[in-house]
């Protein structure tokens, strides 16, 4: 199944394969073929091929094959109006063209067999004949067959209804650059569709997996001179991220500056409080629900940053977190009991609705914040709970000795349970393919469940997915369930299959415009381009895309790639090197490794 007949890709005529079911009428400019006698009443009828305006059917022996029917009267000529041009038609398909010409001129005489004798109103008998004609043009205009049969637009568009009514056709604007509505019978549109993605796929030639990384760094603007800055770039590349759990410290240690030219932490704080971006973490603790207590976040828990109108879909799995499951303190329970009753909460109404002291209540959010059944407003809670407590900005009419935050849980905003933001009618998980959205009017689907967000979000992310890529990930449908998607959005022409990259076994699928930046890295080599990447990066893909064994998702290791291939990482702080080098590029690669660029206010948590 292909889905709405408006959301199939344009389809490349070139790409119809001549076998003997498929004919093409010269109304495409297109030979027909006549591969034997007994297939001549498959189109219903055909134009006089001596005449000037069509062309010459080819191959050879076409006239005798003719002639023989006409001496076996299985095909005679029929001259529908005194001045129009000749029509052949088979027998069997004789007794509908006079009920839609009665006046016709027939040559020979016919003696139309018993079997075929039937009476047919002109609307029937018309409908059979639009029903031929469809079986062997591929995708044609109302005005090509009223021209092709000779006879009026309206009732060719009766014709067309009756048939669309009965599911033998599809209407839609099937052909590039089409600007009238096109009709394709559609057990041929799905065959011309189906020769045209094995075409698009046989055009591909796979990379390297070094090749690959050296598209994904271009694709995330990671080790380039011109990065992106400002608060929408910050926007562009969480939407990209978005879904990825990666440890709470690395996300402006880390991630955002190897993507972004000197990474502001007002651009975030700017995007949560304006209602733009979430945070949360999106899987709880792996060691079980009642039976064990966490006590609040640390540099490694996983976080994930999330745009508000993705956030039902991420949130929309069958194994999301209940209060009822965990064994909570009772200061958190009493900050849940609150937030029940009350809502969102600013951190000075939690104090006196709850009767907690200051610590009491910053530590009953920080477990809430471990176990994901809280956010804030804005990203300086999740800070504020990461600075060491020597650290901490201090309370009133007391003083601090040495550095300290100029940020602190005051300034967070509001707090809410996380189990609130999900809407009652959104999806409660990932088993049902049922969430594929229908296409727009114009083609291409823009909403749907959560499984084709997650799945446009994964591709938005990596350009080319497969399945090894997502290892890493976290909190996902299955992969059959995003094949699904994958193969849909591949049958509307949204995106590519194929195979994209050598050595991994799997369907592949790419975006359109990843393809051609594919194409354009793997012809530009660069051999002295170093590239530096936490190993909680998205993008430290050692063991699964590149060869050798995985490097830990930990905050203090690194990774260093040249030219797509990784040469050195930093590991329980030691540097190994992958590859042999000259002192003098080793030395340049130890720098670039262990270089790293930390915005002076987040020093104090991140350091």
């Amino acid at each position: 199944p292909l889905g709405r007949d408006d959301a199939l890709m344009p389809v490349d005529l070139a790409g119809l394969v001549h076998d003997r079911d498929d004919h093409v009428d010269a109304g495409l400019q297109r030979p027909v073929v006549l591969a034997e006698p007994l297939d001549h009443h498959r189109l219903g009828l055909l134009h006089d091929p001596h005449a000037p305006s069509q062309p010459s059917p080819p191959g050879a022996g076409w006239q005798d094959l003719l002639e023989t029917l006409v001496v076996e009267q299985r095909a005679m000529q029929v001259r529908a109006t005194p001045t129009g041009s000749g029509l052949w038609v088979a027998i069997e398909r004789l007794p509908q063209l006079q009920a839609v010409f009665p006046d016709a001129t027939i040559v020979p005489k016919p003696n139309v067999p018993q079997e075929f004798a039937r009476l047919w109103t002109r609307e029937e008998a018309l409908v059979e004949l639009v029903r031929a004609r469809l079986e062997g043009l591929g995708p044609t205009t109302v005005a090509r067959l009223a021209s092709s049969i000779g006879v009026a637009t309206d009732e060719i568009e009766l014709a067309l209804l009756t048939l669309e009514s009965e599911g033998f056709v599809l209407r839609g604007r099937f052909t590039p650059h089409a600007q009238e509505t096109e009709w394709c019978e559609r057990r041929l549109l799905s065959r011309i569709h189906r020769y045209t993605i094995n075409r698009l796929r046989q055009e591909i030639e796979p990379v390297s997996s070094a090749d690959y990384m050296r598209f994904l760094f271009n694709w995330h603007q990671v080790g380039i001179e011109e990065q992106r800055e400002g608060a929408q770039a910050l926007l562009s590349v969480i939407e990209q991220l978005e879904g990825f759990e990666a440890p709470a410290a690395a996300w402006e240690g880390d991630v955002f500056p190897a993507r972004l030219l000197d990474y502001d932490p007002a651009w975030l704080d700017t995007l949560c409080l304006a209602g733009k971006v979430a945070w949360l973490r999106l899987t709880p603790p792996k060691n079980g629900y009642a039976s064990e207590r966490a006590v609040g976040p640390v540099r490694t828990t996983p976080i994930a940053l999330l745009t508000r109108k993705q956030l039902a879909a991420w949130r929309g799995s069958g194994a999301e977190l209940q209060v009822a499951n965990v064994e909570l303190s009772p200061g958190a329970n009493r900050i849940v009991e609150f937030l029940e009753a009350r809502g969102a909460s600013f951190f000075e109404d939690l104090i006196e609705g709850t009767g907690l002291l200051h610590t009491q209540v910053e530590d009953a959010l920080g477990e809430l914040v471990a176990w994901g059944l809280v956010t804030a407003d804005s990203f300086s809670g999740l800070r504020a709970l990461l600075v060491p407590s020597n650290k901490r900005r201090p309370l009133a009419g007391r003083r601090r000795r040495g550095t300290v935050a100029t940020f602190g849980i005051e300034d967070a905003g509001r707090w809410s349970l996380l189990r609130l933001a999900v809407s009652a009618d959104s999806e409660s998980s990932f088993s049902s393919t049922s969430h594929l959205s229908s296409p727009s009017p114009g083609g291409r689907g823009q909403g749907g469940g959560a499984v084709e967000k997650i799945a446009r979000t994964l591709l938005r992310r990596y350009g080319v997915i497969f399945k090894r890529v997502l290892e890493r990930e976290s909190a996902l449908p299955p992969w059959r369930e995003l094949l699904r998607v994958y193969r849909c959005l591949e049958a509307r022409g949204e995106i590519r299959g194929g195979r994209f990259v050598a050595g991994f076994s799997g369907e592949q699928y790419a975006l359109p415009e990843a393809v051609g930046t594919l194409r354009e890295v793997r012809r530009k080599r660069d051999p002295d381009r170093l590239v530096s990447l936490s190993a909680a990066d998205p993008l430290n893909l050692m063991g699964l895309v590149t060869p050798g064994q995985r490097l830990p998702a930990l905050t203090p290791n690194r990774v260093l790639y040249r030219d797509g291939a990784p040469v050195a990482i930093q590991a329980s702080g030691d540097v190994r090197f992958l590859q042999a080098l000259d002192p003098g590029a080793e030395w340049e690669a130890r720098n670039a490794l262990l270089r790293r660029a930390i915005p002076p206010p987040l020093r104090v948590y991140l350091d």
